[in-house]
């Protein structure tokens, strides 16, 4: 079996070597092994609406009432947020809201205190 890495866009485990790049045979997608060296070594930064940098065990506030889908409820503007865990997916924030137990928020709709 190889080490080759799997593919960065559709993560396939299939992939080659050819020359000096990788190949997807899914996805045809082309890469060097410098490009997969700095995708890996670069961390994503996460900001709140005002431009803030933000980590894991911050405090933010939320900025807007947020309606709570499948519940009915609303979280309401000026909410504070304690312990927060950035994360990689559509919403950046896994939280647990005191009344509403846990959550993810968007980045954009909350504020660092």
């Amino acid at each position: 079996m190889s080490a080759l890495p799997p593919c960065p866009q559709c993560h396939s485990e299939f992939t080659y070597e050819d020359g000096g790049a990788y190949v997807c045979p899914e996805c045809a997608h082309e890469w060097t092994a410098q490009a997969d060296a700095a995708v890996d070594t670069a961390a994503k930064v996460y900001r709140d609406s005002a431009g803030n940098m933000l980590q894991d065990g911050d405090t933010v506030t939320v900025i807007k009432d947020l309606k709570l889908k499948g519940s009915g409820g609303v979280v309401k503007m000026g909410t504070k947020v304690k312990n927060i865990r950035l994360v990689d997916s559509d919403h950046d924030i896994d939280c647990k809201i005191d009344g509403f137990g846990a959550m993810s928020l968007k980045s954009e709709f909350v504020r660092k205190a």
